[in-house]
């Protein structure tokens, strides 16, 4: 069975597990962005490739308009399904690099998970395009700790042993220095901070099957990988869940 590894459609058929097991980013981030940074709720917010509205939701529950801009038509129906009645909610079928929204329209432009999945060169005019006079970029994800405890440790191993294009989807992530180039001159700061999700079996099954780099059912990495997910939550849970850990990395500015 074929899976589609399109940047814009790889999360077409996850878009359930997408909703249901992803994490969102903890309200560290968004007091860090209000107390460092002068971003406060009258800011309109383009949430730049906003998948099923995660990230949306943290902007809009501080008191932000939201837009969001997602190309990929399954993600943002959910994004709708979830926001739309919301009266300061919008979403919109564009893409980073084009986004399609007015001149001079955005206060912050929000790039969260998706941010590697962009052309990382192409964005920045358009960006800077859309942009308030002294708006700004913030960058940020979820990063899956890979060592630490013998669930990450294993998990790890898992992914790297039945992902389908994992090392190469992992190696998309940029680093602190890749980042520092990227926005330039312009970076006005960066900041790391601890997040977790508690998941039972089920949870962590979803969790898996949310990422682009599982295989689905009917590949045949996919019944062995999920054996060996039931193996690995069975010797490391604890209470019936086991801890999957993130860093989460913000980065702010105006890109050069």
């Amino acid at each position: 069975m074929a899976e589609d590894l399109s940047p814009t459609t790889r999360f077409s058929d996850r878009v359930a597990d997408y909703v249901r097991y992803r994490p969102g980013y903890p309200l560290a981030l968004l007091q860090w962005l209000r107390e460092e940074h002068g971003v406060d709720a009258g800011w309109p917010v383009a949430d730049i490739g906003a998948g099923t509205g995660i990230s949306a939701k943290l902007f809009l529950d501080a008191g932000h308009p939201v837009v969001a801009v997602e190309p990929n038509a399954a993600m943002r129906q959910a994004a709708v399904d979830w926001l739309g009645k919301h009266p300061r909610f919008r979403a919109v079928d564009g893409r980073a690099e084009a986004t399609t929204l007015d001149d001079d329209s955005v206060g912050l432009v929000s790039a969260a998970q998706a941010f590697h999945w962009f052309d990382q060169q192409a964005v920045k005019p358009e960006w800077r395009r859309i942009l308030h006079p002294g708006g700004l970029v913030a960058a940020y994800w979820n990063s899956r700790r890979l060592a630490g405890t013998p669930f990450l440790e294993g998990y790890e191993r898992l992914l790297r042993e039945y992902g389908l294009d994992y090392t190469s989807v992992s190696e998309r992530y940029g680093d602190d220095a890749h980042m520092r180039r990227w926005f330039g001159r312009g970076l006005r700061g960066l900041a790391r901070f601890p997040h977790s999700q508690r998941l039972d079996l089920e949870a962590l099954r979803g969790r898996l099957l949310s990422s682009s780099y599982a295989p689905r059912p009917g590949h045949p990495r996919h019944a062995p990988m999920m054996a060996a997910l039931d193996g690995l939550f069975a010797a490391t849970a604890v209470d019936g869940r086991v801890d999957f850990d993130y860093d989460t990395r913000i980065f702010v500015g105006t890109p050069d």
